[in-house]
């Protein structure tokens, strides 16, 4: 038997198959109120919408009851999971869904997850990932304006509901946030070398600092603050996202490697070039066809507004070269 819809897709007279924009949005319930989850419930509250959520510390769910969000084990709508990795699959326990909710999620790996919510929650899951966040954790380190800006991630797979994707796509433009279209496997990879990596990198040049001995500690500036920055994570977390994507971060590290064995002047001159290309914005227009947004998001493109059978966004658009 086929998942049942959102209650918005059956509404008389929507325009296609998919709800409009201005029909009422339904409401979110959060399960995991730390940064990233409460961040996300605060922002909305701020925003207007009906938050719901959970979290099993009661100092978070203290926190988040003094930014307006409605404590309950009952969760409906767009049930939004930002639990660490290793509990992701049990964060249902216990709690009481709506069989009609749509399923989210905030994890960093994405393969996995599928893998496991696909499989317990079927059409209704919709993959996702915000590429925001500090070192800091805990109801202590919510910023409502934490995904202003940020990239989304929003996973597109053969069997996703593009209704239900759509859905999640609001809740991450209502929080200025972009949405990129990807699918698990594409989104695995790229992140490793973009976040896995460098997690690892700025650990070992932080125990390498550390043989070095006080001297190069008591001397660190700028450049070790910055490069060792993200290592300053609680190590459970650095190790969940590692190791939960191992195969993809061995593979980047591995391309890491290779590029350190090259003349130093040369890696130097074209780390350089990739990491000061100015590039442009063109403006698209995308239908809402899972082969079109893809095409969006590979192109290294986003999702800035949501239109009725449309999606605005953006394409990078090479700088004009200097004359």
């Amino acid at each position: 038997m086929a998942d049942p819809a959102p209650d918005d897709s059956r509404t008389p007279g929507a325009a296609s198959a998919f709800p409009v924009p201005t029909m009422p949005v339904p409401p979110v319930s959060v399960v995991g109120l730390g940064q990233l989850g409460g961040s996300l419930a605060a922002a909305l509250v701020a925003g207007g919408r009906p938050v719901s959520g959970w979290d099993v510390d009661p100092r978070a769910r203290a926190a988040a009851e003094d930014t307006g969000v409605q404590v309950t084990r009952e969760l409906t709508g767009v049930v939004v999971l930002a639990v660490p990795l290793p509990v992701m699959a049990t964060a249902l326990d216990g709690l009481r869904v709506d069989p009609g909710a749509t399923v989210t999620d905030l994890g960093s790996v994405k393969v996995p997850v599928l893998d496991a919510l696909g499989a317990a929650h079927g059409g209704r899951f919709v993959g996702g990932h915000p590429m925001c966040g500090t070192e800091r954790s805990g109801p202590d380190a919510v910023d409502p304006a934490l995904f202003n800006g940020a990239r989304w991630a929003l996973c597109l797979e053969p069997d996703t509901d593009l209704r239900r994707w759509l859905r999640v796509a609001e809740i991450a433009l209502a929080v200025g946030a972009e949405v990129v279209p990807v699918t698990a496997a594409e989104h695995d990879d790229a992140v490793a070398a973009i976040s896995a990596v460098p997690h690892l990198l700025a650990a070992a040049l932080a125990a390498a600092a550390g043989q070095a001995g006080p001297l190069a500690l008591s001397l660190a500036a700028g450049s070790y603050r910055d490069a060792t920055r993200v290592i300053a994570s609680d190590p459970a977390f650095v190790t969940a996202l590692v190791e939960g994507n191992a195969a993809p971060a061995a593979a980047a590290l591995a391309r890491v490697r290779a590029q350190l064995d090259r003349p130093w002047p040369e890696l130097v001159a074209d780390g350089h070039a990739v990491r000061t290309a100015a590039a442009g914005r063109r403006p698209v227009r995308v239908p809402l066809e899972r082969s079109a947004l893809l095409t969006l998001g590979r192109s290294g493109g986003a999702v800035t507004r949501r239109l009725a059978a449309f999606v605005e966004g953006w394409v990078p658009e090479p700088a004009e070269p200097q004359a």
